[in-house]
C-alpha cells in the first residue's frame, strides 16, 4: 500500500511539472503581441475613401508625392524612406480641431525627439492660403522641429487625391468644388513599407497614447 502511494506521489508530481511545462508553452503562444493591422481601401468607412479604390482588398500604399515644406524645400517620399511616420490633414487658419491636433502632434514629437526612425508629415488642405511664409509662421509658433516634422503646402489636387486616395483620411462633401475637402482629425500611422497601420483621433489625448504605444510596436517588428 505504502508503495503504492510512493509511486502515486511521484506520477502526481511529474504530471504536475508537465502540466506546468504545457500551460507556460500555451501562455507563451497566447501572449505574443500580434501585429499591427494594415489598412486597406476595402476596410475603412468608404466616405474616406476614392470610389475608384474601395475595392482594393491589399497591397495599399501610399503614392510618391512631391510637395514643399514650411521651409521652402521639396519634400518627396524618398525623405521618408525607411521611416515609420504620422501623418495628418489641417490648414493654419483653422479654429476649431486644427489647434488641437497640431498640439497633440507636437506632444507625438517631443516623444519622438530622439527616434531616427519615427517623423511626422502634415499636409495643408487649404495651399492657396498655406503658402510656404505662412507654413514656417506657423510652424515657428507651434513649435515645429524642422528635422522631425513637414508642414507641407502644394498642389490642391495633389494634396486632395493624396489624402482620398493614398491616406484615406478626408471626406469628399464639400462645396462642390472638384478638389474640395473636408479633413478629418484622424492621424494616420504610416509604416516603413508606405502601408497604413493605424487611425488615431488627433484630438483625444487617449488616442495619442494609443498611437505612441503603436509605433513601438510598430518597431518591434522591425527589430524582431
Amino acid at each position: 500500500m505504502l508503495s503504492f502511494f510512493k509511486d502515486y506521489k511521484y506520477f502526481a508530481i511529474g504530471f504536475f511539472l508537465l502540466s506546468a511545462v504545457i500551460i507556460s508553452i500555451f501562455y507563451s503562444i497566447l501572449s505574443v503581441e500580434k501585429p499591427l493591422p494594415i489598412y486597406n481601401p476595402a476596410n475603412v468607412e468608404t466616405t474616406l475613401v476614392d470610389s475608384t479604390i474601395q475595392h482594393v482588398k491589399k497591397y495599399h500604399k501610399i503614392a510618391d508625392f512631391s510637395l514643399t515644406n514650411q521651409n521652402g524645400r521639396t519634400i518627396t517620399q524618398d525623405d521618408y524612406k525607411d521611416k515609420i511616420y504620422v501623418a495628418d490633414f489641417f490648414f493654419t487658419t483653422c479654429r476649431t480641431i486644427c489647434p488641437i491636433m497640431t498640439d497633440h502632434m507636437y506632444e507625438i514629437q517631443k516623444t519622438i525627439a530622439d527616434d531616427d526612425d519615427v517623423m511626422l508629415l502634415s499636409h495643408s488642405v487649404t495651399p492657396v492660403i498655406d503658402s510656404v511664409s505662412q507654413l514656417k509662421k506657423y510652424a515657428k509658433i507651434k513649435g515645429v522641429n524642422d528635422k522631425k516634422w513637414n508642414l507641407v503646402t502644394g498642389d490642391k489636387k495633389q494634396i486632395y487625391e493624396l489624402a482620398r486616395k493614398s491616406y484615406l483620411a478626408v471626406k469628399s462633401v464639400g462645396n462642390g468644388d472638384q478638389y474640395d475637402m473636408i479633413h478629418t482629425e484622424n492621424f494616420m500611422l504610416i509604416d516603413k513599407k508606405r502601408q497604413i497601420r493605424g487611425f488615431y483621433d488627433g484630438t483625444s489625448p487617449e488616442a495619442i497614447d494609443a498611437l505612441l504605444l503603436d509605433i513601438k510596436k510598430l518597431k518591434k517588428e522591425y527589430q524582431d
